[in-house]
């Protein structure tokens, strides 16, 4: 009896073995048997307990037909597997998906393309499934390495690699979705884990445009092309995009690292539309509240690859741009004037590499491969201009005025410390090329900038540096200042139907826009009136001014009358206009005939236009008659020839000839009446002498100090000089004091006339002046009698015009006998 039952009960076998082995059919070809998979599942479900010993058979059947090759039944236990995925949600799950995942790995593990992507679906499927609880031990490295190899597939048929590629990258977005919202499983946002999904990403999309440069065109939109193959490119920016989509706060940084790091190894920076591409994907998929992190990173890049060649530094550039452009436009941080700090510090090390490479060319026979070298500096330099130009106009008015006080600090200007960039190393030559760079960022960051107070707009520590620059012996520096101004000024955007210097002849036909001028505005020009026109007088008399510098000062003059011009400010604009005629025809300064015509002719211009603006027939009927008299006796003084190529200049002006000039005395007989004080015309307009004339001339520290020295040398008396024989007719002309006397009272009446008619803002500017210059000269006179007597702690050297002392240590120190105790 005992053999007997032990005879019945060997061949038993668990239920849920035999249920597992009914699901395969005898021909595999059949596929899974619904019928027996139906009772499989419901045995799951009853009995969640038995799920792991489900899976651990199905894992062993599994691997055993994969080494024998049976792809047929392995299919079907895949197929099985995904159901009972999909149909149980239980605690005891979980050892069931620790046997699901070796399976897939399995499959992952072999040679064989189908299988890999047989594994790669079943992987999926599970990535989609939102588990109730999580999980505290399951790691998938496994799948990381796996999927970012499958990535990189280099098998030979092209069908067969894409298939691969595109399970790859479907496996990495599994996942993703899997463990990014895990928060037991951030993990994955680690270094070792982002360097390998970012490239294998980034590796397909750049492969699709490799693509495109050879010719083969790629799908346009979406992930599966016209002939239902799914693309690798575009599967992997969807990827990308969901990835940079989900990071949080803290693994930015993880996340763009592998991108910068991708396009290092790749020289994907030139050419850069790639790199572009990246990072527009990049800025348009993380929240906006982030973007300063991806700027800070580009920014630290740029430092770190600062030897680069140009155009790899370039097209980094270009791409911070880029980012720059989009994340102007929400928020930026706290890294605005960082951004700005860092490119202007590129900007100089460009420019030193520049001057360095033109004095090598210069001391060596290679030409032409210096002035490539130089030309793509160039390169760089014009993308730093756009990138700072670009990302100042998108900021807010306040934080635009802080952008552009801080270029105006970097802007070296002589005669004013500049800590920011060393000007004696680099010389005129790079000195001249950084303020133009400068300037011609400040154009950008200034265009389109609307300022309510042009007081906010013009700060003095903004104002006074930008106009020692316009004191320059540099025609095109001076040319760079005006422009900003004009940006600046010009707040209801006049200036395109300015543009030319030229007769109009009606004003009202150009439908200039204008507001009434605010107090604050009449206080800026209180303020700072006078040293607007002193600048625009002094500007005019340049001997290197071409036709572009006389357009931009009549447009300066226009515009100031739109904006600013109340009934004082017209009155002290015609007496500037008849003071630099007066200098023309007067030429003390022997300046070329072309600049005295020039003057005539932008006079001409802005009194034809302002009698228009301000409506007075009479001034307008006394500028139209100088003008057509001009026109047919002095063409020469008019705008339209002048400037006109191959202009016949005279040799001479005619200053007899009184009715070809504005008269003082007609203008102020027009103006008489109410609304203006034409008593003050008579009052000619003088600009003072101030400390900025010394500090800003003007070639180079060393042409300014041998300038001194000349100057101190042509002082001193000669020998000659002191011993004048004194005769009779030397004495009598010392007695007589009549000639004298006279002469202290027409300038004693001078003055007081001065001070009766003159405005205000001018005494004062004329009294500050002199208080200048007074302690001008006790400085120096300080300066060379106050001195420190010869000291044995240090031997005294000089270098470029200033004394310095070279300290010595104490015990190298030579001490007298006398004094050594």
């Amino acid at each position: 009896m005992p053999a007997g039952v032990c005879g019945c009960c060997g061949p038993l076998r668990p239920r849920y073995k035999r249920l597992v082995d009914n699901i395969f059919p005898e021909d595999p070809k059949d596929g899974l048997s619904k019928s027996d998979m139906e009772k499989l599942t419901f045995y799951a479900v009853s009995a969640p307990e038995k799920l792991d010993r489900i899976g651990a058979y199905l894992a062993e059947r599994l691997s055993r037909d994969v080494v024998r090759h049976r792809y047929g039944n392995v299919v079907i236990a895949m197929e099985a597997l995904d159901q009972l995925l999909m149909a149980c949600h239980s605690q005891s799950i979980k050892p069931f998906v620790e046997s699901f995942l070796h399976m897939v790995a399995k499959l992952l593990e072999s040679r064989e393309p189908d299988l890999q992507v047989l594994g790669t679906n079943s992987f999926v499927k599970f990535a989609n499934i939102e588990e109730d609880t999580p999980s505290y031990h399951r790691r998938y490295d496994f799948f990381v390495s796996q999927f970012s190899a499958m990535c990189h597939s280099t098998h030979e048929d092209t069908e067969t690699r894409t298939r691969i590629r595109v399970a790859g990258i479907k496996g990495l977005q599994g996942v993703v979705r899997k463990t990014v919202n895990d928060e037991l499983q951030a993990i994955i946002w680690e270094p070792q884990h982002m360097d390998k999904l970012i490239p294998s990403m980034l590796f397909n999309m750049q492969d699709s445009e490799d693509l495109d440069r050879a010719g083969h065109p790629s799908t346009p939109s979406g992930s599966v092309s016209q002939d239902g193959e799914e693309n690798p490119a575009a599967l992997a920016e969807s990827c990308f995009r969901e990835l940079l989509g989900r990071a949080a706060y803290g693994n930015m940084n993880n996340a763009v690292r592998p991108v910068l790091v991708h396009l290092d190894n790749h020289h994907l920076w030139d050419p850069n539309e790639f790199a572009v591409s990246c990072f527009r994907i990049i800025m348009y998929s993380i929240q906006a509240q982030h973007s300063h992190h991806v700027i800070q990173q580009v920014l630290n890049h740029l430092d770190t690859h600062n030897k680069n060649t140009p155009r790899a530094r370039a097209g980094i550039v270009q791409v911070l741009l880029e980012t720059v452009a989009i994340a102007a436009k929400g928020s930026v941080g706290p890294t605005v004037l960082e951004v700005f700090n860092t490119l202007l510090k590129h900007l100089r090390m460009s420019v030193d590499f520049e001057l360095g490479e033109s004095s090598r060319r210069n001391s060596s026979t290679s030409v032409s491969s210096g002035r490539g070298k130089e030309s793509e500096e160039r390169i760089v330099q014009n993308a730093i201009i756009q990138t700072i130009g670009f990302f100042g106009g998108n900021l807010p008015d306040y934080q635009r005025a802080e952008v552009m006080m801080f270029i105006m600090g970097k802007v070296p200007v002589y005669g004013t410390p500049c800590h920011t960039l060393d000007t004696v190393k680099i010389g005129h030559q790079g000195t001249k090329r950084i303020q133009t760079m400068l300037l011609s960022s400040l154009i950008m960051v200034t265009s389109g900038f609307k300022s309510k107070s042009m007081a906010a707009a013009l700060p003095s520590p903004f104002l006074d540096p930008l106009f020692s620059i316009s004191l320059m012996e540099d025609s095109e520096l001076r040319q760079l200042v005006f422009e900003i101004l004009h940006n600046i000024i010009d707040r209801h955007d006049n200036r395109a139907k300015l543009r030319g210097i030229r007769i109009i002849p009606n004003v009202a036909a150009l439908k200039i826009k204008r507001e009434k001028i605010s107090k604050q505005d009449v206080a800026f020009m209180k303020k700072h009136g006078q040293q607007l026109y002193r600048h625009i007088y002094l500007g005019c008399k340049e001997e290197d001014n071409v036709h572009k510098n006389f357009e931009l000062l009549f447009t300066t003059l226009a515009v100031l009358t739109i904006e600013l011009a109340n009934e004082e400010v017209v009155i002290d604009l015609i007496r500037l206009s008849i003071a630099l005629q007066d200098m023309a025809l007067a030429n003390e300064e022997n300046m070329p005939m072309f600049i005295r015509c020039g003057i005539m002719a932008l006079v001409a211009a802005y009194l034809n236009f302002l009698s228009q603006m301000i409506a007075n027939p009479p001034f307008c009927q006394h500028v139209s008659k100088v003008i057509e008299l001009r026109s047919m006796d002095a063409q020469h003084l008019l705008p339209e020839h002048i400037f006109r190529d191959k202009c016949p200049i005279p040799e001479s002006l005619d200053k007899e000839d009184r009715l070809l000039y504005f008269q003082t005395a007609d203008m102020a007989e027009c103006l008489a009446g109410p609304g203006y004080n034409a008593e003050r015309l008579s009052v000619p307009y003088v600009p003072q002498v101030t400390d900025e004339d010394r500090l800003t001339r003007r070639k180079s520290f060393v042409d300014t100090i041998s300038l001194q020295v000349d100057i101190v040398s042509n002082c001193l008396p000669d020998k000659s000089q002191l011993a004048e024989e004194i005769t009779f007719e030397t004495l009598k002309k010392a007695i007589d004091t009549t000639g004298l006397e006279e002469q202290e009272r027409e300038k004693r009446r001078q003055v007081m006339e001065k001070f009766q008619k003159a405005p205000f803002e001018e005494i004062a500017a004329h009294c500050e002046s002199k208080a200048n210059m007074l302690h001008d000269r006790l400085a120096q006179i300080f300066e060379l009698t106050i001195r420190p007597p010869p000291s044995p702690s240090g031997v005294v050297s000089i270098s470029s015009g200033h004394t310095q002392h070279q300290s010595v240590p104490v015990y190298e120190m030579k001490f007298p006998d006398l004094c050594v105790y």
